[in-house]
């Protein structure tokens, strides 16, 4: 199966790198405006295949994802270039969304020119406003965010360090925005079935205050890992590789990913079984009335930044 991966920069040459060393595709095109980049990095990582999955990686331009079975879009300015990285501003990732969404309206279009049956993945930071410019320049649905997916392994992973644990036994979901409005459903966490609010009541703690330390450390992620290496790629790659293969293998995994949702009227992230056509179907999760109530203001927040864009 064949993938395409548009826009050549750190993150969309972090998920080809993830997708060569995973064998998330027997074919993937690297397209960038600039030719010469997408070369590079198709050659580079060219190199190093043979020690993985058989994989071709090879440059080209929108013609040659003809036959794909899902694109990545990366391209666009990211958080440091956008100035998106005041851990003080409201508005986060949806500042960059003015100046994406006029690069997303040029090259859809010719994504799905090239390719009308593939599924879009949208990677570029705010991806769920991204998702719904990306839906109605296609003119069909196929069309995911990465959405929360990634904060959702954070979550996990933040959990995992605290009680100390393995995060592959943490259950943990984030839902909404990919961004500062984003809900962390506490409700219904879990490590290995028990939930997190019993576990720490055994250990003294409160959850105000271990809520407030894990939020804030999810939350801002992304700053925090480009105040150290200038950009957020590595996690958002292996994450797209992955969503890639759920697709590519028709797997109906459910996981928390971003797609148009009519009850809200925009594209946010709910857990979704998601297969060969991208959501087959999104899944409604117990939250409590402070969650629900989160939720809703997300979807308001999505909705906002996409009025007059």
């Amino acid at each position: 199966m064949k993938i395409g991966i548009v826009g050549a920069g750190k993150v969309g040459s972090a998920c080809a790198l993830a997708a060569v060393v995973r064998g998330s595709a027997r074919n993937i095109v690297i397209v960038d405006r600039t030719r010469k980049r997408a070369k590079a990095v198709a050659t580079d990582l060219l190199y190093g295949s043979p020690l993985g999955p058989k994989t071709e990686v090879v440059d080209g331009d929108y013609d040659d994802l003809a036959g794909a079975a899902l694109v990545m879009i990366t391209a666009g300015i990211n958080e440091k270039a956008g100035g998106a990285t005041d851990r003080n501003d409201p508005q986060g990732r949806l500042r960059l969304l003015d100046t994406n969404a006029g690069i997303y309206r040029e090259i859809v279009p010719r994504i799905v020119r090239a390719a009308p049956k593939a599924v879009l993945l949208v990677v570029t930071d705010p991806p769920d406003p991204l998702a719904d410019i990306a839906r109605n320049s296609a003119g069909h649905g196929r069309i995911l965010s990465t959405g929360t997916f990634l904060d959702s392994l954070r979550f996990r992973v933040h959990l995992a360090q605290h009680f100390e644990v393995d995060a592959n036994q943490v259950e943990a979901q984030v839902v909404g925005e990919h961004g500062v409005s984003q809900v962390f459903l506490w409700s219904s966490a879990r490590i290995a079935g028990v939930p997190i609010g019993a576990i720490i009541r055994e250990r003294g703690e409160t959850l105000e205050r271990v809520r407030e330390k894990i939020e804030s450390s999810v939350r801002y992620a992304n700053i925090t890992i480009i105040e150290g290496n200038d950009a957020s790629q590595f996690g958002i790659g292996i994450v797209s590789a992955r969503i890639a293969e759920i697709v590519l293998r028709d797997e109906r995994a459910v996981l928390p990913i971003g797609s148009y949702n009519e009850r809200f009227g925009v594209t946010l992230s709910l857990p979704s079984i998601v297969g060969r056509s991208g959501v087959v179907r999104i899944l409604e999760p117990e939250m409590s009335p402070e969650e629900e109530q989160a939720l809703k203001r997300s979807a308001a927040s999505l909705k906002k930044s996409e009025d007059g864009t």
